[in-house]
């Protein structure tokens, strides 16, 4: 009888045990879900409004609120994009992944001279709303408005961005850390 008992409080902590687990899991998944939806609470709708008005109906438009901007990540011609909109609602500006081909040869020659030992690594382009006199932040740092390319360079742990503008010139930007 005692093995019956004992057996019987055994299987009944072992429920009691993955219920646990499971009200655990289903907790966690609720609390992701809480902060995820909280993220786009803070993304206004006037922002939302002006993006559709900005770029037409995109159905992957995927919202955050950034640390200066509310941000959204889309596609659009084939060509994922990220647009920030100012405390104003109003469209800062674009960026989207490119390659080191396609920013000015007059870069690309300038910088596998004066870095030909670093690697190549992402290239970003900037596109400015010249209609907004925002200025923008990327890589932690605020640069003026103008369309520009930033190409990351590195060396072991070392990495840079660099700044190139339109008509190809460069110039240090930032140090990744």
């Amino acid at each position: 009888m005692k093995a019956f008992i004992t057996s019987a409080i055994i299987a009944a902590l072992a429920i009691t045990g993955a219920q646990a687990q499971t009200l655990a899991k289903d907790t966690r998944k609720e609390n992701r879900a809480e902060r995820h939806a909280a993220a786009h609470q803070n993304v206004s709708s006037r922002s939302k409004d002006s993006f559709y008005a900005d770029f037409g109906q995109v159905p992957d438009a995927q919202w955050v609120r950034g640390p200066q901007f509310d941000e959204v990540t889309f596609t659009k011609d084939g060509q994922k994009q990220t647009a920030f909109y100012d405390s104003h609602f109003i469209l800062v500006g674009t960026t989207a992944n490119k390659k080191f081909a396609d920013i000015p040869a007059k870069a690309q020659k300038e910088i596998q001279k004066q870095f030909k030992n670093y690697a190549i690594g992402a290239v970003v382009e900037y596109k400015d709303n010249e209609n907004n006199d925002t200025n923008m932040l990327l890589y932690g740092t605020q640069f003026e408005d103008a369309d520009h390319y930033f190409v990351t360079v590195s060396k072991g742990k070392e990495a840079d961005v660099l700044m190139v503008k339109t008509d190809g010139q460069v110039s240090f930007f930032s140090t990744l850390r």
